[in-house]
């Protein structure tokens, strides 16, 4: 299949196609050992070797999207050099990344995947992708607060986007982002004066949690992958 030169190394999940039109332009690629700098140049993955500072990009096999219910105490990252990481509770040989981020302290719904272009469509908060949790408070919050945290947040890089926020009880709440900062939740309780006692997420677009058991994974049906697709042309 013939494809142009950024879709391709988007689609290897080498970087997203913005950055990959940065690269081609500054002459970063080479195709067949040539410097390419044309962005409307093409080529054919199944014949063409790609280069990026002497490492060849090759596109991945068969998409694979995993759904974890990730325990609270697993990092997400690829990196074994900080603890339990989640990829030790996935036993299968295809090389995969986790989608995102949910830190150590938190639980829930985490995707993993092999495909650089769901992976740059999921993490991008320009797709608009929802992101629901729920929260459990050290104590009561007051209906001010949560319309603090739906209307917006003033954090050091930013005023958080507008959130959907519905009570549950007096100390638990549902919130649903549209962006994904680091430690984004626990950061805005703590700006209206309470603290998260525990995290979890519970969809990620059209992906529900369910059922699945804390520390149990299963892949992605043929629906839930088509509809994350949509986005990717």
């Amino acid at each position: 299949m013939i494809m142009r030169l950024q879709k391709f190394l988007s689609a290897a999940g080498f970087c997203s196609r913005r950055h990959g039109e940065e690269l081609i332009t500054s002459g970063g690629v080479k195709v067949n050992g040539i410097v390419v700098k044309e962005l409307g140049s093409k080529i054919d993955p199944q014949k063409d070797i790609v280069e990026v500072g002497g490492k060849r990009i090759e596109v991945q096999g068969d998409l694979i999207c995993i759904a974890l219910n990730k325990p609270k105490g697993y990092v997400t990252t690829c990196s074994r050099e900080r603890g339990k990481i989640v990829l030790d509770l996935i036993d299968i040989p295809e090389r995969i990344y986790p989608i995102g981020r949910l830190d150590k302290d938190s639980s829930g719904l985490l995707l993993l995947t092999n495909d650089g272009r769901l992976h740059n469509v999921l993490s991008h908060p320009s797709f608009d992708h929802e992101k629901e949790y729920e929260v459990v408070l050290s104590r009561p919050v007051a209906d001010e607060a949560l319309d603090k945290m739906a209307s917006g947040i003033h954090l050091p890089e930013g005023r958080t986007r507008l959130a959907q926020v519905k009570r549950i009880s007096s100390g638990q709440f549902r919130i649903v982002l549209k962006e994904g900062r680091n430690r984004q939740i626990r950061r805005m309780v703590e700006k209206v004066g309470n603290r998260v006692k525990e995290l979890k997420r519970i969809r990620i677009s059209n992906i529900r949690l369910g059922s699945l058991k804390e520390g149990c994974w299963r892949y992605l049906t043929e629906k839930e992958k088509k509809h994350l697709l949509k986005d990717i042309d």
